[in-house]
């Protein structure tokens, strides 16, 4: 069933909605316990390890289906999961050299980056409100990133960098979704992603050592709640909904990051950086919404009138 034609059933929709809204508010809280975490492991390997578990206890709970698997199957998960894996590693990575909240808003801008994506795989133009919100998002981008001078930290580069990703991830998960089982396509995508990670941590980075309980307790809210749970309900919840429509509800991630790094992480937020989120804000509700709630009010009046 084509993205273009996908009939969206109400219900069904508004659960895909809400566990498309749980999965914003897990990865917003992510961003703290990622960024906790990088003190005392290495980003690739945090990544592999986290995914790597995910995907065997995937495969116990669903080992059923994934006795059915296909090479249809294997291949399209695959792709799905070189694409998440460089996501999480750019953005892992990049958090390294950057806030809490700034990783979260700037990978909060995959959300402009998804409609075009999907204008290039089905081909259907994504009009003006789509490009008028992407350029209302790199203004805000730049206004979020740049201090004192026109350059862009290596953080923000690489968070960016992983934006583009999770938009692609999103708009293959909506693609190769419309034919597979979506918890094999969440598992075989978990996997893949944590054999990758697991053989760049040991080919680019020190083995871990002495990580302690702390790192375990943070490994296992990545584990069960931010890998497996989320990507589950993602991939679930893109069945009964569009790339673009799931991209702003998961773009929500970045609002609950930016609190929480505030909140909790002490991270600073200046007035030029609010304005940047204004306006990165702004691009998302004109891409999305087209503001048709205007025009909805100006039928309004002239059946009053």
């Amino acid at each position: 069933m084509s993205e273009l034609i996908k009939v969206r059933d109400k219900k069904k929709s508004l659960i895909a909605d809400l566990g498309l809204l749980m999965v914003a508010l897990i990865w917003g809280a992510g961003f703290l316990v990622m960024k906790d975490s990088l003190s005392r492991i290495t980003p690739i390997y945090l990544n592999g390890i986290r995914f790597i578990l995910a995907f065997f206890v995937m495969m116990i709970l669903f080992w059923k289906k994934m006795k059915k698997v296909t090479k249809q199957d294997i291949l399209g998960g695959s792709i799905v999961g070189v694409i998440l894996c460089a996501a999480f590693v750019t953005q892992t990575i990049g958090l390294q050299y950057t806030t809490v909240s700034k990783s979260a808003f700037l990978t909060g801008t995959n959300v402009i980056m998804v409609p075009f994506l999907a204008w290039m795989l089905y081909r259907k133009y994504p009009g003006w409100y789509a490009m008028m919100g992407a350029v209302l998002a790199a203004i805000g981008i730049g206004l979020l990133t740049i201090h004192g001078s026109l350059s862009i930290g290596i953080g923000d580069s690489l968070t960016l960098v992983c934006a583009f990703l999770f938009a692609a991830h999103i708009v293959s998960v909506g693609y190769f979704g419309e034919n597979m089982d979506p918890y094999v396509l969440a598992t075989i995508q978990i996997g893949v992603t944590g054999i990758l990670g697991m053989i760049g941590g040991f080919l680019f980075e020190p083995t871990p050592e002495g990580l302690g309980s702390s790192i375990g307790i943070a490994i296992i809210y990545l584990v069960f709640f931010s890998t497996m749970g989320a990507l589950l309900l993602q991939n679930v919840a893109q069945k009964y909904t569009y790339s673009t429509h799931a991209a702003i509800i998961l773009s929500l991630e970045s609002v609950f990051g930016t609190i929480l790094g505030v909140l909790v992480m002490g991270d600073m937020f200046t007035l030029q950086m609010f304005f940047g989120c204004v306006l990165i804000f702004f691009g998302i509700i004109i891409t999305e919404t087209h503001l048709s709630f205007f025009a909805s009010k100006k039928q309004k009046d002239k059946k009053i009138a």
